[in-house]
């Protein structure tokens, strides 16, 4: 009997279905997450769930119905079985695998003078790519036009149809309003200041589609990929025609308000300094930027300093060269000073375990890395510097299209991507714990596409 004078509402009477199917998707992510990782057997993911054999079987029964999971092999189960006196007498235990190719992703990395478009599976293996030499002054139709034409080239290499294709995931060089997918005011992508990326990509690729600076990518790609993956404070540095970080803090990207953070080459290390493209004096792309060292390198050549370097001098010769001509190895040892001034900065603004520079300009090496640390490391107060790793990236010219991938992967491991996730994978339903008015900004513009 309720007690006296107490109103019992109807919401009372009720379960609460929608914490009850919250708390099954939070469970069954966490589930694909490990499945993510590495196969596992199911009484390891009871263990490591905190979960009954029987909850972990429902979730698992779900998954595999959906073609998200499959069975993968047995395996002798070493921990815990008992011995007898022919030796080690385990368990069979049947494992599980994240069916990798239930659904696919394209990953874009569109740079000042390239287009990339891979695809990829869901554990951001190259499925097939396609590279193209383009000058991003052209402006956005061109761009579209070209990125289509890449797109279309990787599905039919693989022979994936467009519907099993979950999302688009692509980075650019310059700022982008995160939420919007607008580029804004970029200095190096002159035409594209407004221009809504993501609505874009959408129109001409008819698929779901999420746009981020390439700094951003590149920490995401390192953190799940990378030489420090799993760190939750890392700070990547893309050198190139611009430069750019993407910040990693508690495990989290920080984009700041509108997806602007980050944006270090615009940071003034002398004030009285040259003019960069930004417009503001002493800038530390006005100092280390592509075309400022071809430059500086073209200049000095010309002013009698002796060097070895072909003639006419591109930016590949003076890479190439970096460790073995006098004068690119001063060139490059100069561009790694005043980037380790920028970097001393941001150590000590945000103690990260590791800072990765990446981009084209980290392939001059050992010299340029050597100016960096140098420079960084006697500029950053002892707590900061003590425990911070400063590495050049290790993932080359995937960098792009892997962050763009675990960009996605971040989208889609969430409850409203994981339902959306079922439906490209063939089941035909959603799961039934999935409360179905979540949503995400994922997909908010799919336009009846998918």
């Amino acid at each position: 009997m309720p007690v006296s004078g107490a109103v019992l509402t109807s919401s009372a009477r009720r379960p609460d279905t929608l914490d009850l199917a919250a708390i099954r998707a939070r469970h069954t992510l966490l589930l694909l997450n490990r499945l993510w990782q590495e196969d596992r057997a199911r009484v390891d993911l009871a263990r490591e769930l905190g979960l009954s054999r029987s909850a972990i079987s429902s979730i698992v029964t779900e998954l595999m119905d959906a073609g998200l999971v499959r069975e993968a092999g047995q395996r002798v189960a070493g921990n815990g079985a008992s011995r007898g006196a022919g030796g080690p007498v385990g368990r069979r235990a049947t494992l599980l695998s994240l069916n990798a190719r239930a659904a696919h992703l394209l990953a874009v990395d569109l740079g000042a003078s390239h287009a990339r478009v891979d695809l990829l599976d869901l554990r951001c293996t190259t499925l097939a790519t396609r590279t193209a030499q383009h000058d991003i002054l052209r402006g956005p139709a061109a761009t579209y036009a070209l990125l289509k034409e890449l797109a279309q080239a990787v599905l039919e290499e693989a022979g994936v149809p467009r519907e099993r294709v979950a999302a688009v995931g692509a980075g650019v060089p310059g700022p982008v309003d995160y939420a919007t997918g607008c580029v804004v005011q970029p200095p190096n992508m002159p035409g594209w200041d407004g221009e809504n990326v993501m609505a874009g990509l959408e129109r001409i690729l008819g698929l779901p589609t999420r746009v981020d600076n390439d700094a951003n990518l590149g920490a995401l790609a390192e953190s799940r990929f990378g030489v420090h993956r799993g760190a939750a404070d890392l700070i990547y540095v893309k050198v190139a025609t611009g430069i750019g970080a993407g910040v990693l803090l508690g495990g989290r990207l920080h984009r700041g308000v509108r997806g602007g953070a980050g944006e270090i080459g615009h940071i003034s290390i002398n004030e009285q300094g040259p003019v960069g493209r930004s417009g503001n004096p002493g800038s530390l792309e006005s100092y280390a930027a592509a075309q400022v060292l071809l430059e500086t390198a073209r200049a000095r050549r010309a002013g009698g300093v002796p060097s070895t370097l072909p003639d006419p001098l591109t930016l590949a010769n003076l890479i190439a060269f970096a460790n073995t001509d006098p004068l690119a190895r001063a060139v490059w040892a100069e561009a790694g000073h005043h980037l380790g001034v920028a970097i001393s900065t941001a150590l000590n603004l945000f103690n990260p375990s590791a800072v990765v520079i990446g981009g084209r300009l980290a392939q001059a090496g050992e010299v340029f890395l050597h100016a960096v640390r140098e420079s960084a490391l006697s500029r950053t107060m002892r707590i900061n510097a003590d425990r911070a790793r400063i590495d050049l990236s290790t993932l080359g010219e995937g960098a792009g299209v892997l962050g763009a991938g675990a960009m996605l992967l971040d989208h889609l491991f969430t409850p409203a991507g994981l339902r959306h996730l079922y439906r490209v994978a063939g089941s035909g339903r959603g799961p039934p714990g999935l409360p179905t008015a979540v949503s995400s900004p994922l997909f908010h513009s799919l336009g009846g596409t998918l």
